[in-house]
């Protein structure tokens, strides 16, 4: 059993109410959220874009105040100057003043917790080595590609060797290379022992990543747990199969079984969602003398789980007055 001190981050019912619009409409962003973070994990806060995973970061950062309930860090209230202490955060979309190297930017913010000279040096030298960046630390941040950005965004997140590092969606808008440069650097900071929480609606790299996730929709938790354990939830293991030179009466049989067919030439395609249809779909093929291609069963993701609470997420909720 965890005892409290594993809670590196508790959310407790917390709800926000923005005003929008010239009659100050209330519409409920985050509603009654709760989570934890435990110590030296990978967490992944998922949902589609406008779920509230920025608004959660914002209120746990301490940038805006919830409308009721509650979030510390380290038991400290959220944004408590001794929980940012142990802190290291990278905003969506985060604007760095262009014009300085990635140096000056790392020695800049170092200087805002308490790091000078050889001090500071050293830990600049030893951030721009972790992600990738020695090669550019005299070159201006305007000449920095996005992937580029975001790894020295983490490092700005880093300098003040963090317990606790969020980076919210931090592999937004990244080619396939800027992507799998910031998994590995998630997975170095999980190595080194530190916390990681991260927003994402990126799914397949939070399944690589992360040991719990989290997933929100329309501001409400959905779906809370390991990886392993919640595509499992619901899900049919289906069993896709490739036949060739199958006759017209196997096809005819396999049609019944199936539950999505294809053909394509002498080829026939076969989707099955349980072990009696593929036992069964086999003896039809031993039956008439077909060739097997291929059997692969279909391994259940987050895609799955995503799309499944997506259809059943209720309407967007508005605060009552």
């Amino acid at each position: 059993m965890r005892s409290v001190t594993d809670h590196v981050v508790k959310i407790q019912a917390i709800h926000k109410v923005f005003r929008v619009g010239f009659w100050g409409r209330r519409v409920t962003a985050v509603d009654q959220l709760s989570l934890d973070v435990r110590r030296g994990e990978v967490f992944g806060f998922l949902g589609p874009n406008g779920a509230g995973k920025t608004t959660t970061i914002k209120m746990l950062m301490g940038l805006i105040y919830p409308t009721s309930g509650s979030a510390s860090i380290f038991g400290h209230p959220a944004g408590d100057p001794a929980a940012k202490a142990k802190l290291g955060f990278l905003p969506e979309s985060p604007y760095f003043y262009d014009y300085l190297t990635s140096r000056e930017f790392l020695s800049f913010y170092g200087h805002l917790f308490g790091l000078w000279g050889a001090a500071l040096n050293k830990r600049v030298d030893e951030l721009l080595e972790l992600v990738g960046m020695t090669h550019a630390r005299d070159l201006q941040l305007r000449k920095f590609s996005k992937g580029m950005l975001q790894r020295v965004g983490i490092a700005q997140a880093l300098i003040n060797d963090p317990e606790l590092v969020v980076l919210d969606e931090p592999m937004s808008g990244l080619d396939p290379i800027g992507r799998k440069e910031v998994r590995d650097l998630i997975f170095r900071l999980k190595e080194s022992g530190k916390t990681v929480m991260f927003s994402s609606h990126i799914l397949h790299d939070a399944e690589l990543l992360c040991d719990r996730v989290a997933m929100i929709m329309k501001g409400r938790l959905v779906a809370c747990g390991q990886v392993s354990e919640l595509v499992q939830q619901g899900t049919t293991q289906e069993v896709e199969m490739v036949i060739d030179r199958l006759s017209p009466e196997g096809l005819e049989q396999l049609r019944v079984l199936a539950t999505k067919m294809v053909l394509n030439g002498e080829r026939v395609m076969v989707v099955l969602s349980n072990q009696r249809q593929v036992d069964e779909s086999l003896e039809v093929i031993r039956a008439a003398h077909a060739k097997l291609i291929s059997l692969t069963p279909h391994k259940a993701s987050l895609e799955d789980l995503f799309i499944r609470e997506a259809k059943g997420a209720q309407s967007p909720v508005e605060a009552r007055v």
